[in-house]
């Protein structure tokens, strides 16, 4: 791990050098990369009292979790997506699909948080879906079509302004002509070999065959990875068709993820999936299958690559998994040890809708993998969504966060019980 002055130093060469060669500058990041004063001196901040945080509390009593479990409210999150705590614990940072990060900070550690408002206010982010912490404090946040750094979040985030870099610049993450309103949720992890891997969703329902090529070797529709100073890219997984969380398994080191898969082909196929990678440049499936090992219409007479990877987890049609994380904390009891947390966001295109719930999947020593659900209850009798999960974190204390894009909301699940 470079230190953070070397790291300072070689991301303010990559963002000159993309200001050199004539790229957009961002609002004020070329200030806020040379540590200077934006103007900016106002934040926006949530109420986290009243009556939007007492209909919310409302919901969450109908929730269904095992015993000794118990979900709360943890912050009023407007649009809250992706979640990244604090290497320090200090602060949450929040991404959403519009453009606003929010920053969530505990101040007395009651393990409710007193204070949500925006981060980096003087920047204009663009689907800033994806935050990312490193174990040593620096954040990144993937866009829709960028990577940015913040060194020493958790200092900064106090200060309308804050030190920013390019990771990878406006533009440079994918091909501009590629850039769409669709699939645009951009995920991002550290490696255990200390490198980020970012998911890039191709934008079709089925990919085209004349976009292929062009996709394959930018990493759309697949998973490309990097060194922390964004040198050394590389395209890591093929064959995905719109990955919104992944997580590496704290004692292999493999890669799995959820992906989202085809619509129009049914209520009942094709499944969901949970994958599992065990070697770079796997590929996965897509366009060939719509999810699992069903082929999708548009390429049904088609010879597939060689070596597709299946999903080590098939799971209910249109459930839109999303985030995901394996759970290594002490609080929940030992069976949930390495298990992996999953958020299903809740389908659209079935006629009963399924998901809106957190899914634990656990992984016996074999390898093999079976899932159920673990919260449920954000849809109601009525069929109608109550809340809709899309992320889940752990804080520091083992506790679980999870984030609901539709009542604006993060929870903290905790235990309490007994094993």
């Amino acid at each position: 791990m470079k230190t953070l002055l070397t790291t300072l130093a070689t991301t303010t060469l990559l963002a000159g050098g993309a200001y050199a060669q004539g790229a957009e500058v961002p609002d004020n990041l070329e200030k806020l990369s040379g540590f200077k004063t934006t103007g900016t001196t106002e934040f926006t901040f949530i109420d986290q009292t009243g009556p939007f945080a007492d209909g919310i509390k409302k919901t969450l009593e109908n929730i269904v979790l095992p015993d000794g479990f118990k979900i709360e409210l943890y912050a009023v999150v407007p649009d809250a997506r992706h979640i990244a705590v604090g290497s320090q614990g200090i602060v949450t940072f929040v991404g959403t699909r519009k453009d606003k990060v929010w920053s969530v900070t505990d101040r007395n550690k009651d393990r409710v948080a007193d204070e949500v408002k925006d981060f980096a206010p003087s920047l204009t982010f663009s689907i800033p879906n994806g935050p990312c912490m490193s174990k040593d404090g620096f954040l990144y946040i993937a866009e829709q079509n960028r990577v940015l750094l913040f060194p020493a979040a958790e200092y900064f985030y106090e200060s309308p302004d804050v030190a920013a870099f390019n990771l990878v610049a406006k533009g440079d993450l994918i091909p501009v002509e590629e850039e769409s309103y669709n699939h645009t949720a951009r995920v991002c992890k550290i490696g255990p070999d200390n490198k980020i891997y970012i998911s890039l969703g191709q934008p079709f329902n089925v990919a085209p065959a004349e976009k292929l090529e062009t996709y394959a070797k930018h990493g759309i529709g697949g998973m490309i990875r990097m060194n922390l100073d964004g040198s050394e890219r590389e395209v890591y997984t093929y064959g995905i068709r719109n990955s919104v969380g992944h997580d590496f398994h704290p004692e292999t080191g493999e890669l799995w993820f959820t992906d989202n898969q085809v619509d129009g082909m049914g209520d009942d196929i094709p499944p969901g999936e949970i994958n599992r990678q065990t070697e770079a440049g796997q590929n996965f499936g897509a366009p060939w299958y719509g999810g699992g090992t069903v082929r999708t219409n548009e390429y049904a007479d088609v010879e597939p690559p060689e070596g597709i990877v299946h999903p080590a987890v098939e799971t209910v049609a249109h459930a839109a998994d999303l985030g995901m994380m394996f759970y290594t904390g002490k609080m929940f009891p030992e069976k949930y040890k390495n298990a992996i947390f999953s958020a299903q966001h809740g389908s659209w295109n079935r006629t009963t809708p399924v998901g809106a719930r957190v899914m634990v999947t656990f992984i016996d020593d074999e390898g093999n993998a079976t899932i159920q659900p673990f919260a449920e209850g954000w849809i109601d009798e009525n069929e109608e969504y109550l809340g809709r999960p899309v992320d889940v974190a752990m804080l520091r204390d083992g506790s679980l966060l999870v984030s609901d894009d539709l009542a604006g909301a993060l929870y903290r699940i905790s235990y309490e019980g007994s094993e």
